[in-house]
């Protein structure tokens, strides 16, 4: 609980950095400058090219945040919750318990508002910490992904759902693909934190997948920034490699038995 005191004392005074790893190495950088390190979902797309984040499993998330947790000292750590393993109070609760249990997580994520309350509530009225997230929801989206409170009716759930995700007592939201003036609304009238993404720099902080941001991982998508590109890194190294190889440079004796 202390490191989820420490995201929500962030509110109005510093951005909070959030971001993915699904494994050790990973997990190990993203913690020297992450206040949240989360395993998203997202990995089903990033390291295994499913079409939607719905053919995820219970056990590969589970057996990535195996590997995350290894690398994770300082920041709070949340695993999502994969498509379908909440569909009930009962079934949200055994399942969290298992990620909490065999990841040693700090908090679980779900997707939605009013229709997934009475499993939020159950969840935090039997100690599981949650994160939510609003706006585009990938696990119950149909079709081409689009931005969320274009209309008078998408505005007004999708500020009732965050203060019924406060009311009900998730420690932060993830906001996703809102609009700007709603992320800026939102975010104004809650008293714990909103993690954007692609929802304008209003939010309390931002969440990017770390493949998408270093390079790794093509993407066109339209909030993806690149800060880096590691792909260079990666092949000249290859490059070096199979090089010395060829040419009989390595191994030398220093690198022999």
């Amino acid at each position: 609980m202390k490191k989820i005191k420490k995201i929500l004392k962030k509110k109005n005074k510093s951005k909070i950095v959030c971001l993915t790893a699904y494994s050790k190495n990973i997990a190990e950088e993203v913690d020297k400058h992450a206040d949240i390190v989360l395993v998203g979902d997202s990995l089903g797309s990033v390291l295994y090219n499913y079409s939607s984040t719905k053919k995820v499993t219970l056990d590969e998330m589970i057996n990535h945040s195996k590997s995350v947790r290894l690398g994770v000292k300082k920041s709070l750590m949340v695993v999502d919750m994969p498509y379908k393993t909440y569909i009930s109070k009962n079934l949200a609760l055994k399942n969290a318990k298992k990620i909490m249990k065999q990841t040693k997580c700090d908090a679980v994520k779900l997707e939605g508002g009013k229709k997934i309350i009475n499993q939020i509530q159950f969840l935090i009225k039997n100690k599981i910490p949650v994160m939510g997230h609003l706006g585009l929801l990938p696990q119950s989206a149909k079709g081409k992904f689009q931005s969320k409170g274009k209309n008078t009716k998408e505005i007004k759930q999708l500020r009732n759902d965050a203060m019924l995700l406060q009311k009900n007592g998730v420690f932060a939201i993830v906001l996703e693909c809102v609009k700007t003036q709603i992320a800026k609304q939102i975010t104004k009238d809650l008293k714990i934190p909103t993690i954007g993404i692609g929802s304008s720099v209003h939010c309390d902080g931002q969440v990017l997948v770390t493949d998408d941001l270093i390079g790794l991982n093509e993407t066109n998508i339209k909030f993806v920034k690149k800060f880096a590109n590691i792909k260079r890194y990666i092949n000249l190294g290859l490059k070096n490699f199979a090089q010395a190889v060829k040419n009989k440079r390595y191994p030398t004796r220093k690198y022999s038995y």
